[in-house]
């Protein structure tokens, strides 16, 4: 169940909040906020991954950082994860639809930033030469 403390008004179930403190798209929000955890939706958004593919695609994140990224991505339902029953037994993630969406929002907003690059260097620089 989800709970969102606004206002009085509609019950929680029918009104989510992100402005709410408590409700439960304001939590996800927080979660996929995080850099490890918008790499990962950005790599999975390419396709599965095992756990080690997945690291070494998202540069600079560890193990135990990737490990709760994954889990806590798993608990919002973004991400599902497939135990392989083959010897070793292996571990695949992937996007669940809804992370699927997730996923193609974040991708639209890495095309922005990634063709504006040259903007913000010059952003930056001004700012710099300011400070």
């Amino acid at each position: 169940m989800s709970t969102c403390d606004s206002e009085p008004g509609p019950s929680p179930e029918l009104v989510a909040d992100v402005f709410a403190r408590g409700c439960t798209s304001r939590r996800t929000l927080e979660d996929i906020g995080t850099k490890w955890a918008q790499l990962a939706l950005l790599a999975l958004g390419e396709g599965g991954y095992r756990f080690n593919a997945l690291r070494r695609r998202v540069a600079g994140v560890s193990e135990k950082m990737l490990s709760q990224t994954l889990q806590t991505l798993e608990r919002d339902g973004l991400v599902s994860r497939e135990v392989v029953s083959t010897i070793p037994p292996r571990v695949e993630y992937a996007l669940t639809p809804l992370g699927e969406e997730v996923a193609r929002r974040l991708r639209e907003l890495a095309d922005l930033l990634e063709r504006s690059v040259p903007l913000v260097d010059a952003a930056r620089n001004a700012y710099d030469a300011r400070a």
